[in-house]
């Protein structure tokens, strides 16, 4: 697609202006709003080299500027020279995109890059909450964003099946367990133990000492330790599986703490070899006080591993294994001094692409009711979550269309999408509470309005009939609201390229809004089944360009596009 930005670039460099570029690339600005025109050139810069007035350079520039088919106009406003792009131009450009390539909006900027996203990662034998909503739903659209431009992916849950809560749970299940009760409701009451333990540990400081006893037999390959610990595994997953499934979310590798244990021991021993290992009240630490960070535990005093350890071992297995240009962790933002001292261990073991290994942090999410507390038992189940929004679609269905063919399916496909888009809605970083009113609003920035949307263009192609491999009459589009739709559909390209380079799937989010209430002014605006025919095909094809689009956009973020709501 031609690219507007390098079009300008050209033109302001035909002048014979004395500047690289990359400069000029550099300076053009996009304007607040669409009276300034579709790009600006500041000229504040100049001014130095050529000791002359920015106003007035822009007026020389402005009037150095060769005209053609693409530029309507170039005005001088202070010292920006203003360029004004044809109407004509963004639609021929747009359509003829659509057209020719599928996935419209890739550059296969990722083709031959190796990239692993980390997400996710639940514990094993705890709950499948809605605070795991977050790291789940970012960073399956991060993995869909940089597949949809042709980068090489490998997506892991790095499951939480290892440390002392598992000396924890095996402890507290030989104490009071009941394993059919266990099968009949795996994680509540999973989840019951370890309330019971954390509780009654508070009193007794030696069930703390029992854990730790038996996370160390776990660590020695005691059968009975070893036996619990994948029953736990095995019914965790099978649960986890089911609300993975609900939100359309698959793996390709299962590979948690445990599995990468085995790495831990060579990782130590290269710290020790490379002389990075001191000793302090007993344990083995990595000092970083040159970093200004507090020291890294590798083992503690009792000899068990640590967190950080299993995680400096997981980056150099996975560097060997998917020889990554990119490391990405998907992980909360209370973890950011962790990654801090995870890269900094790395670096002074001298590793290169310690800097590849990138912490996506992300806010955290409350409930109106109150904070979550696993250890007291205080929990929402994300399946319950999604189960309660499907159910709440299907009555506002019942209501507004109960006539609907295959609404239970909607319903999900609504109900499911609803709950992710709310997240992804939000930038990453924020915190955001859960709001049960503004994720199912059909008339709001909700998943539920851009489906609906997408719907609605596929009601309109269906009456209309067209043929959308042929051209259009482009000039024929001439309103506002037609405009708008073009210069929103050419920009896709960019909100993608943006959302990659900031790990920030909230642009692809707030652009299906956009283009979606822009989608709905044109709609109400400008008659398009009713108009002569050879308007009615360019704006069939404008609807057509939208439908493609925001299915596009909807698949990105973990969306389904219901064809009819």
């Amino acid at each position: 697609m031609l690219d507007f930005k390098e079009y300008i670039v050209d033109k302001i460099k035909g002048t014979g202006i004395d500047l690289e570029t990359e400069k000029i690339n550099e300076l053009i600005e996009i304007p607040p709003n669409d009276e300034m025109g579709d790009f600006a050139f500041p000229c504040f810069q100049l001014a130095k080299v050529l000791r002359k007035n920015p106003a007035l350079i822009a007026e020389e520039l402005a009037e150095n500027i060769e005209k053609d088919s693409m530029i309507q106009n170039v005005e001088v406003k202070g010292a920006y020279v203003n360029f004004f792009l044809s109407k004509e131009a963004y639609f021929k450009t747009v359509f003829e995109e659509i057209r020719s390539q599928e996935n419209f909006g890739a550059r296969n900027t990722g083709e031959g890059k190796n990239m692993i996203v980390e997400f996710s990662s639940t514990n094993i034998a705890k709950p499948f909450h809605i605070g795991h909503i977050r790291s789940t739903v970012i960073g399956n659209a991060i993995n869909n964003i940089l597949r949809y431009e042709n980068y090489n992916t490998t997506s892991i849950n790095y499951l939480g099946d290892y440390g002392t809560q598992f000396g924890m749970m095996i402890s507290a299940y030989r104490k009071w367990g009941d394993r059919d009760k266990i099968n009949q409701d795996p994680i509540q009451e999973l989840l019951n133990l370890y309330v019971k333990y954390n509780k009654m540990a508070k009193e007794d400081d030696n069930l703390m000492e029992e854990a730790r006893y038996w996370f160390d037999q776990l660590e020695q390959k005691n059968p009975e330790a070893v036996e619990l610990w994948q029953w736990f595994k095995e019914i965790s997953l099978e649960e986890f599986k089911r609300t993975y499934k609900l939100l359309g979310v698959e793996f390709d590798s299962y590979n948690g703490e445990a599995f990468h244990s085995q790495f831990m021991e060579e990782a130590i021993k290269e710290l020790e070899d490379k002389n990075l290992l001191e000793e302090s009240e007993g344990a083995i630490i990595v000092n970083l006080e040159d970093e200004n960070l507090p020291p890294v535990l590798v083992k503690k005093s009792n000899g068990s591993s640590t967190y950080i350890t299993r995680d400096i071992a997981t980056a150099i297995y996975r560097k060997k294994e998917y020889a990554f240009d990119k490391n990405v962790y998907v992980v909360a933002s209370q973890q950011n001094l962790h990654f801090q001292q995870l890269k900094a261990v790395l670096k002074k073991m001298g590793y290169s692409w310690a800097d590849d290994c990138i912490h996506v942090s992300f806010g955290m999410i409350s409930m109106k009711d109150g904070a979550m507390k696993t250890r007291e038992g205080k929990v929402i189940f994300l399946e319950d979550v999604l189960k309660k929004a499907v159910d709440k679609t299907l009555d506002i269905i019942n209501e507004r269309n109960p006539e609907l063919e295959n609404k239970e399916q909607v319903a999900k496909d609504v109900g499911v999408g609803a709950v992710i888009f709310q997240d992804l809605f939000n930038n990453r970083v924020k915190d955001y509470e859960f709001d049960w009113d503004q994720v199912l609003n059909f008339d709001g920035e909700t998943g539920p309005y851009v489906q609906y949307t997408h719907a609605r263009s596929c009601s309109i192609l269906t009456k209309g009939g067209g043929d959308y491999d042929k051209a259009v009459r482009e000039d024929l589009l001439t309103s506002e609201e037609e405009v708008q739709i073009a210069k929103l559909l050419y920009d896709f390209p960019r909100v993608i390229q943006d959302a990659i380079e900031k790990y920030e799937p909230s642009f692809v989010t707030r652009y299906a809004v956009n283009l979606s209430s822009a989608f709905n002014k044109f709609y109400n605006a400008c008659p398009i089944l009713s108009e002569e025919k050879e308007l009615r095909d360019a704006r069939l094809f404008l609807t057509y360009s939208v439908n493609k689009v925001l299915k596009i956009a909807l698949g990105l973020i973990g969306l389904q596009s219901p064809q009819k709501m």
